[in-house]
């Protein structure tokens, strides 16, 4: 009988260890686009949100009112997402909050100024009772059972603006937000210690703002450009219109500071702007003393040299406050003569027409405009090359992802970091919804998520609008035509019509004679149809359209969209 066969157990090959799990990093939006900003650090069965943004549609995209992150990911992993971090109030980072909190219950962590602006929404949306806000002054630490998150002070064009800290079990993830380096800020300095801190150790990834990357120097002070709108202001013998972007709440301060040292009453109009206004005043960041605020209607009793209206419309927003003066439709205020306008502000990439178009108008009535590089009166908030370069430096991260940006910003971004010493094969510019997974000592792109674009019309989500843009455009560069005929099903005879009304297409009394050669045509094609196929509606449907593409493209070299309209007997 054979023993058995014993085995010393130190001879047994070492079982391999388990390969440690990664934390991953992706974006739902802002890679290779400007707005909707929203990023995720996942780890086991724990995910932080950082922003979750909004971006406003292109001139071709008719009956799009915004466009906003897809969450789909995050509703599969609902109950693993642990709160949402916000580092500002802008649009492009706040605006999807909304959305998003009706379909998850997540809870939200910002400045005051942020979630003050964040509370004016969830109202607006009647949705404020369900939210869980929670105000962060920069020194909390909020831990989960894996992941901590802290905060530092930044420089932007707006208060409460913070970069976020995300410690993992293989070091900190470092967020930027949208900064600058600013050693005379109009509000609280930035926390440049704590980023130094974080440096010394070096960060595990550093997700940057990439938006200026393309600029040379650094970006100038707000210090700057309130010496310069009290300087404008002093040379203005008339009425003053400023428009700058509603949410610059350091901005509107130094407009104020400037309007009051030269005995201006200031009117504030534009719904946007009377918001953040008073928002601003409540939690003290914009100081007006009792008398210098005063209705519009009392224009008409103050001189010219005493008046500074603070309005909307810096982007020749459509139904902006300045974009209805400048057109005459404004109920209260018109152009003189005598007025200057000043715009204190950069045209958002896609807006440029419209500005333009704006200060057209407004020299059309006969305004002094002052825009661009005159006077310095703007400044960007986001940092120019070498800011990013002292940021770079001063984190030293071992993996860096250029974020915030079109594709050609996070390009130059990554070259900057290569400048500065970072590794090429330690950067990585990432797609939506594409993943970064890093452990302590390797980094890789992961499997992707779900991640795209859901368009709002009339605050309801459309997650599939693409062929309904196409065909809104379609519509609007060509027309339509109505093809309107009766039919009895059972003989497959057309008792009347067909009648064809074009609108947008061809003016009808011009082109008679081509519509009553269509509407033959048409009416012998369906006869011929109806001798060789049994009558159906789809059937008769799409050859009606057939028949009038192919007429109008060869006599006109162009196609309306086609609407057949068959009543059946």
């Amino acid at each position: 009988m054979n023993k058995p066969l014993l085995v010393d157990a130190s001879t047994t090959q070492k079982k391999s260890r388990p390969r440690p799990q990664p934390v991953r990093i992706f974006a739902l939006g802002g890679l290779g686009e400007i707005g909707k900003n929203m990023y995720g650090i996942e780890y086991k069965d724990e995910i932080v949100l950082i922003d979750a943004g909004l971006k406003f549609p292109d001139a071709d995209m008719n009956g799009v009112d915004y466009i906003i992150p897809d969450i789909r990911y995050l509703l599969q992993k609902a109950k693993n997402i642990k709160a949402l971090f916000l580092t500002h109030g802008h649009e492009d980072h706040i605006g999807g909050i909304p959305y998003l909190l009706k379909q998850l219950s997540v809870p939200i962590y910002g400045g005051p100024l942020t979630l003050g602006l964040v509370k004016a929404k969830l109202e607006e949306h009647q949705i404020l009772h369900q939210a869980q806000l929670h105000t962060i002054q920069g020194h909390e630490i909020i831990s989960f059972r894996h992941l901590k998150v802290h905060f530092y002070r930044t420089i932007h064009s707006i208060p409460d603006a913070f970069g976020i800290i995300i410690e993992t079990p293989y070091g900190p993830v470092v967020h930027t937000g949208d900064f600058k380096f600013d050693s005379t800020p109009e509000g609280i300095p930035a926390d440049i210690h704590k980023l130094m801190m974080i440096g010394r150790k070096g960060a595990l990834a550093l997700l940057a703002d990439s938006t200026n990357s393309e600029r040379e120097g650094q970006t100038p002070s707000e210090l700057a450009v309130g010496e310069s709108i009290l300087e404008s202001f002093r040379q203005c013998s008339g009425r003053v219109l400023f428009a700058t972007f509603a949410s610059n709440v350091h901005r509107l301060q130094q407009v104020v500071r400037a309007a009051v040292e030269c005995q201006r009453k200031i009117i504030v109009i534009g719904r946007s702007m009377e918001k953040v206004f008073a928002i601003g005043q409540e939690l003290g960041y914009i100081h007006v003393p009792e008398g210098t605020l005063v209705d519009s209607r009392r224009i008409n009793t103050l001189k010219d040299h005493q008046v500074l209206i603070i309005c909307t419309g810096s982007q020749g927003e459509v139904n902006a406050a300045l974009t209805r003066i400048a057109t005459g439709s404004h109920r209260s205020i018109q152009i003189q003569p005598d007025d200057t306008v000043i715009f204190s502000s950069s045209p958002i990439p896609g807006n440029v027409q419209n500005v333009n178009r704006s200060i057209n108008m407004l020299m059309r009535s006969g305004a002094n405009v002052i825009y661009g590089t005159i006077f310095d009166i703007h400044t960007s908030g986001h940092g120019s090359r070498e800011d990013l370069k002292l940021m770079l430096n001063a984190v030293r991260p071992k993996y860096f992802v250029p974020i915030h940006g079109e594709y050609r910003m996070l390009v130059n971004h990554k070259r900057l970091a290569k400048q500065v010493g970072v590794p090429e094969d330690q950067i990585y510019l990432l797609d939506i919804g594409e993943t970064l997974e890093i452990t302590r000592n390797k980094a890789r792109k992961g499997r992707k998520v779900p991640a795209g674009s859901v368009f709002v019309s009339q605050n309801e989500l459309r997650y599939h609008e693409n062929e309904l843009i196409q065909e809104r455009n379609q519509l609007g560069t060509n027309g339509v035509v109505i093809a309107a005929f009766t039919i009895k099903k059972n003989t497959k005879q057309i008792v009347f019509g067909p009648d064809l009304i074009s609108r947008g297409f061809v003016y009808m009394k011009d082109a008679k004679a081509l519509l009553k050669k269509a509407e033959t045509q048409l009416k012998s094609s369906l006869n011929t149809l109806g001798q060789q196929h049994r009558y159906t509606h789809a059937v008769w449907y799409d050859h009606t359209v057939e028949v009038l593409n192919l007429l109008f493209d060869q006599e006109l070299g162009r196609a309306p969209v086609i609407l057949p309209s068959i009543q059946e007997l």
